[in-house]
């Protein structure tokens, strides 16, 4: 194990009667790992689960006390609730190892394992075939939480479970807050894609941010477009611009923008969740009743057993293309999607008719999108990607230890590679997909950009490939382009040019 996992452990660590297998996924505060069985009742605990290890016995004062909240919030909900749609909590632990100081005193909860995520997903298919089931089952599990007298906090791609029989459950509830009447309170942290506005100028107070079930109701209308059309209900070509997009509309000065591929029956049902005031939104009861129709499972929550086995078998089919994807096969950038709607993603900032390859398009305007820095944008993505390798995701240069679509050195990509839907690893053995490489990309040079001197000569994006292909401290110290990389950046510039609409 190696350090781009925020919790580090060795393979074979024991911890209870589990011990650790492969990494499965990591965060800013908490790393995920397989483990196997190795003592305790067979009868109590499963023969395979997932480990997250949360740092709660290193870190300053502060962090500790924050770490702790949120561990306590999660380990609370789930100790309280066994639904259906909720990933399940089998035990926690402590790990007692003063020889290990990263890891003394760690909390770890022992939870069901997932085949992967529905943001890995959306990496390898942003409009699958099971969309409208699993949503079905998002949809529920909200239903069970609200009931409960939860609020989930941060519904997103990446909190979304698909187990290996395709059934979706929700997870990751540090964010989660208890209802206390019509309002719970969470932390002052979200991801802007699917906070409701009303949350986005709030005033936090001691206990945090208040918070209703009607947020948990924006992001999934949020997610619903998401998930049946590849793209954001709101304008922007960055997170940071269509955070801004919901205050306007918000205050009655934008408008939603709905794909004209959302279906007559979802279009109504997102237009309900993402009403201008909490007040406005459709109830979860009433979004229950609804949601199941559109999707063709049925009205009531529990459908017949033969429409639900239907969506179950759509769902295992996406779920079985996310476990080959977090086992490292079939993730090329190619998808099952309606190549016409792909063909045309982020048509705004990367022309259609220049020759960049369908298959690699929402991987690049995504990779751009990731970063909030306006330099870092989806035509100098692609520009580089035909520069370093005229797009060829088979690339080999052994010599130069290069290899894939962005000419990436294996020890250098590990440092890129973590993400919600890619799980980080040791350092990765070639060939390297395309949907591990161009995120990677994208992460690397919003670094790069951040890092160059403010005063530098030449078109900064250019200087950013420049940085990629050297370091930004080469650049930094040259004062622009280093001669050996002149003409590479030229090249870079005239494909930029030739990309940018």
């Amino acid at each position: 194990m190696t350090e781009p996992y925020a919790v580090p452990v060795p393979r074979g660590y024991r911890v209870g009667d589990w011990e650790v297998r492969e990494p499965l996924a990591t965060g800013a505060f908490g790393s995920v790992y397989a483990a196997r069985r190795v003592g305790g009742e067979s009868g109590r605990l499963p023969r395979t689960a997932a480990l997250k290890f949360l740092p709660t016995g290193t870190g300053t004062p502060r962090q500790l006390a924050h770490l702790r909240e949120l561990v306590e919030r999660e380990v609370r909900l789930l100790r309280r609730l066994r639904q259906p749609r909720l990933i399940r909590m089998y035990e926690t632990l402590v790990v007692d190892d003063p020889a290990r100081p990263a890891l003394d005193g760690a909390t770890v909860l022992v939870l069901e394992r997932a085949a992967g995520s529905l943001s890995a997903l959306l990496t390898t298919a942003p409009r699958p075939a099971a969309g409208p089931a699993l949503l079905a089952q998002v949809c529920a599990g909200l239903a069970q939480l609200h009931r409960a007298g939860w609020v989930h906090g941060d519904l997103k791609p990446a909190n979304v479970l698909l187990m290996a029989d395709g059934s979706a459950r929700l997870a990751d509830f540090n964010m989660a807050a208890e209802l206390e009447g019509t309002h719970g309170y969470t932390p002052a942290f979200s991801t802007p894609d699917y906070t409701p506005p009303e949350l986005l100028w709030s005033e936090i107070g001691e206990r945090g941010r208040p918070i209703r079930p009607s947020a948990d109701i924006w992001a999934f209308g949020v997610l619903a477009h998401l998930l049946l059309t590849g793209s954001f209900p709101l304008p922007g070509g960055t997170p940071s611009a269509r955070r801004d997009a919901a205050v306007a509309y918000a205050r009655g000065t934008e408008e939603l923008r709905l794909s004209a591929e959302l279906p007559d029956a979802w279009r109504e049902i997102v237009r309900d969740c993402l009403a201008r005031t909490h007040a406005d939104r459709i109830g979860t009861d009433a979004l229950l009743r609804r949601v199941p129709a559109a999707a063709g499972t049925g009205r009531a929550p529990r459908p017949s057993r033969r429409r639900r086995r239907g969506a179950v078998l759509a769902a295992a089919a996406a779920a079985a293309a996310v476990a080959a994807g977090l086992l490292g096969y079939g993730l090329d950038g190619r998808t099952g999607t309606d190549e016409k709607a792909l063909a045309r993603y982020g048509a705004a900032e990367l022309r259609t008719d220049r020759g960049v390859p369908v298959r690699y398009r929402r991987l690049i305007v995504d990779a751009a999108h990731g970063c909030r820095r306006p330099d870092v944008s989806p035509a100098l993505i692609a520009a580089m990607l035909e520069a370093e390798s005229g797009f060829d995701a088979d690339l080999a240069d052994p010599g130069a230890q290069e290899y894939g679509i962005a000419r990436w050195t294996p020890s250098v990509l590990r440092w890129w590679m973590r993400d919600d839907g890619v799980p980080a690893s040791a350092t990765p053995t070639p060939p390297l997909t395309p949907a591990v490489s161009i995120p990677a990309m994208g992460r690397y040079l919003c670094f790069i950009d951040a890092h160059l001197g403010p005063d530098l000569p030449g078109d900064r994006r250019v200087l950013d490939a420049a940085g990629y292909r050297t370091s930004y401290k080469k650049v930094n110290t040259t004062g622009g382009i280093p001669a050996a990389y002149r003409a590479y950046c030229a090249e870079v510039a005239r494909r930029l040019a030739e990309y940018t609409p």
